[in-house]
């Protein structure tokens, strides 16, 4: 188990955007499964939350899901950018917990949650990630499924330490 779970972009216009993201019942399970055992070792959960022309904030669109475990005592990182460290106090929310590794999960897989691992490993951040737990929606070049498998194929030992749900 990493220090912090870090939750990305699970909010109403991500998921229920112009398409349902895709198995969403299965990755809200299991990101809710990952929330409880962290807060069974008493360790941090730290949730984004994207904000932009699409997503204004206050809005329904820009709410979390309404079937995630969110509580609002958990830190909230709001960002603009793909990128969750971008011009975002992150890195001090996560300095201020000591966290040396994170596990990642959230929406959207080729976007920001594909960033965002990318720029926490390069900061020096050990990674983890458990399988299926990210969601997109299809694309003009692959469907979601593929893009999910594509994704956690170049993230896997090369990125993070993926495991199996």
């Amino acid at each position: 188990m990493a220090d912090v779970l870090l939750v990305i972009d699970l909010q109403n216009g991500v998921c229920y955007g112009d398409e349902t993201a895709v198995n969403l019942p299965q990755v809200i399970a299991g990101v809710n499964a990952r929330i409880a055992a962290y807060r069974q070792a008493k360790k941090p959960i730290v949730f984004v939350q994207h904000t932009d022309a699409d997503l204004v904030k206050g809005t329904h669109d820009w709410e979390f899901i309404s079937e995630l475990a969110y509580r609002d005592t958990d830190p909230v990182v709001s960002k603009t950018h793909a990128n969750a460290f971008y011009h975002t106090n992150l890195r001090r929310v996560l300095t201020g917990f000591a966290a040396e590794s994170l596990e990642i999960c959230g929406a959207q897989t080729e976007y920001c949650v594909d960033t965002t691992v990318k720029v926490a490993h390069g900061i020096g951040y050990d990674l983890e990630m458990t399988r299926g737990l990210t969601t997109t929606v299809d694309n003009q070049f692959m469907t979601a499924e593929q893009t999910i498998a594509f994704f956690e194929g170049i993230w896997d030992k090369r990125f993070v330490t993926m495991r199996e749900a």
